[in-house]
């Protein structure tokens, strides 16, 4: 459920904006700052919609997306491919809600293109950050011989 799946997005980068560290991190724990409260106001308004079409309280829908922090906190990488990875479900997850709310709820449709637009710019911002960190990889240190 796109509700379940936004408020767990919120979690999951609060938590790994605060304990994610090291080369590349900082900027992204700062994109995923400015998108907490984004993903808060999506998940406002998938509720406020849940409730106008007379669905029972969201708060007892869960999700089965978690982005956790990465074992090591120094290392954004596995961070950033697991917000690639929910990035890519959630574009498909509001691809077919447009399918299924096509010439039938045109409020519900007009909602979830907005947001997929947002998911779509969201996931090339993120695999700009794996082109990027994947590129200081390759960057070797220099070592005295």
């Amino acid at each position: 459920m796109a509700y379940a799946a936004e408020v767990q997005t919120v979690e999951d980068y609060l938590s790994t904006s605060v304990w994610l560290d090291g080369p590349g991190a900082g900027e992204v724990a700062e994109s995923l700052d400015i998108y907490i409260p984004l993903k808060l106001a999506r998940a406002r308004k998938i509720a406020r919609r849940l409730k106008q079409l007379g669905v029972n309280s969201p708060a007892s829908f869960h999700s089965t997306q978690k982005i956790v922090p990465p074992p090591d906190e120094t290392d954004p990488l596995p961070a950033v491919e697991g917000i690639l990875e929910a990035q890519r479900q959630a574009v498909a997850r509001y691809e077919r809600l447009i399918e299924t709310c096509e010439g039938k709820d045109f409020t519900t449709h007009d909602l979830a293109l907005e947001i997929l637009a947002d998911e779509e710019r969201h996931r090339a911002l993120f695999e700009g950050f794996l082109t990027h960190l994947n590129e200081l990889r390759k960057i070797k240190p220099l070592t005295p011989e």
